[in-house]
């Protein structure tokens, strides 16, 4: 005898738990899906609260959009701080700075930036950075690392100097005040052909390198290996076999994801449905791809990053990512993900990012070795300032200046400082002028 439609209906669903099934014990996630050991509250994550153990690794996704921006969403950024006292950053986009700020990192410390490829919303806060960061006291060279093009103008280093060349009027200008070597840029190129080839070893971690389909030629993915953790970044691209290859074994694989609903797409953003089409089947990853990625990988944990956080869709993008991968999976989106991980466990939260913070200075050991690139000084050398106010302002221009007496009460107006004083250049002062040295390094 046939069965009904209706017979059909009331069976019960069919499901399958990936990490094992207990009768009557409910779905359960990965066993190692709970917090470290240096994690102080399971939910929340409270910067400056916790000390990152000594064989852990902590992912934090200072920027999680490609466009448009948002409240909650920069463009893309990845941190990942190292128990060693080590952080990278993977991608640099517009309004990530805030975010890393708001975790409290000192601004003289962001460094080693990987960069995946030269869209602007992967790199568009280097010059923000390049220009504020020595007059906070990072006077050594900035590092950026990112692949070459087909033509010399298309490669990173030929960025590098166009963002030197653009911000001529403001590096000159921050000139009058000691800065050493801080306007200068270790622009580390590689060959964007050479797939998995080494771009970084330092202190136990080494960073690979391989092609991905995007664009342009010259766009490339990065995985991360440290004391037995690994991390992947794909940057943007088609679904592709080198990453697979190249991502095997791999704690956390980060993908892109841009959600194939084009015409909600078209309706939200404005674009029209042939220019979105072509985005996402041409240069992207979709919903679809992105977990067949990461079933094909089969990392301890999957994610996705990259991608406009629309609360309206993301039952869509969940829905297609299952369609593949059934296992830990987390958006690393909106901003302030954070990600704690050891080779027992993996846990993820978000961050308690403070609506109005301010920078702050180095402090700790590891800040400070990390800062000095080994041991602690004692002192500090003063570099010499490149120029002075009165080289920079012509004196015509000065002659407009309103008296400050007529603006300052009497008896409070301080003597005016408006040349460093040369007394001071190449002066060794105390550490503790410029940081917050630990008790211990007094």
């Amino acid at each position: 005898m046939e069965e009904s439609p209706m017979a059909e209906a009331d069976a019960a669903p069919s499901a399958r738990n990936p990490y094992g099934d207990a009768p009557g014990a409910g779905i359960s996630l990965a066993p190692y899906f709970r917090p470290t050991p240096s994690v102080k509250n399971n939910n929340t994550f409270f910067p400056q609260t916790e000390e990152l153990g000594a064989d852990e690794m902590r992912i934090s996704f200072v920027g999680s959009c490609p466009f448009p921006p948002t409240l909650e969403q920069a463009a893309t950024a990845i941190m990942v701080e190292l128990g060693n006292g080590d952080r990278l950053f993977f991608d640099f986009g517009p309004g990530c700075l805030r975010n890393i700020i708001a975790l409290q990192v000192p601004v003289p410390l962001v460094n080693d930036i990987f960069l995946t490829h030269l869209h602007v919303d992967h790199y568009g806060e280097l010059p923000y950075l390049y220009g504020f960061a020595p007059w906070l006291g990072r006077w050594t060279p900035l590092r950026v690392y990112g692949p070459s093009g087909v033509h010399s103008e298309e490669g990173t280093a030929a960025m590098i100097a166009g963002m030197k060349a653009m911000t001529h009027w403001h590096t000159k200008a921050f000139s009058g005040i000691p800065v050493g070597e801080g306007y200068e840029v270790e622009v580390t190129e590689f060959d964007w052909q050479d797939d998995g080839g080494v771009i970084y070893e330092r202190n136990g971690a080494t960073v690979r390198h391989w092609r991905r389909i995007h664009n342009m030629c010259g766009s490339s993915a990065y995985r991360l290996d440290w004391n037995g953790l690994s991390f992947v970044w794909t940057g943007d691209g088609r679904p592709d076999e080198l990453t697979v290859e190249m991502s095997q074994g791999v704690d956390v694989f980060v993908t892109e994801l841009q959600l194939d609903t084009q015409p909600i797409s078209s309706i939200k953003q404005g674009a029209p449905e042939p220019i979105i089409n072509m985005t996402i089947d041409g240069v992207h990853t979709n919903q679809f791809a992105a977990g067949y990625m990461i079933k094909q990988v089969n990392p301890r944990i999957g994610m996705i990053t990259h991608t406009f956080y629309d609360r309206a869709t993301l039952s869509e993008a969940l829905a297609g990512i299952r369609t593949h991968w059934d296992g830990l999976f987390a958006y690393g989106a909106p901003d302030g993900v954070i990600v704690n991980v050891t080779k027992d466990a993996i846990w993820v939260r978000d961050a308690a990012l403070p609506e109005s913070t301010s920078t702050r200075r180095p402090s700790t050991t590891a800040e400070l070795t990390a800062m000095f690139g080994g041991q602690i000084p004692k002192t500090l050398k003063i570099p010499k300032a490149n120029w002075a106010l009165d080289e920079l302002v012509d004196e015509d221009t000065w002659a407009n200046e309103i008296p400050v007496s007529a603006f300052t009460p009497p008896g409070i107006q301080r003597e005016l400082v408006r040349k460093f004083p040369p007394e001071l250049e190449g002066m060794e002062v105390p550490l503790s002028a410029m940081f917050n040295v630990p008790d211990e390094d007094h």
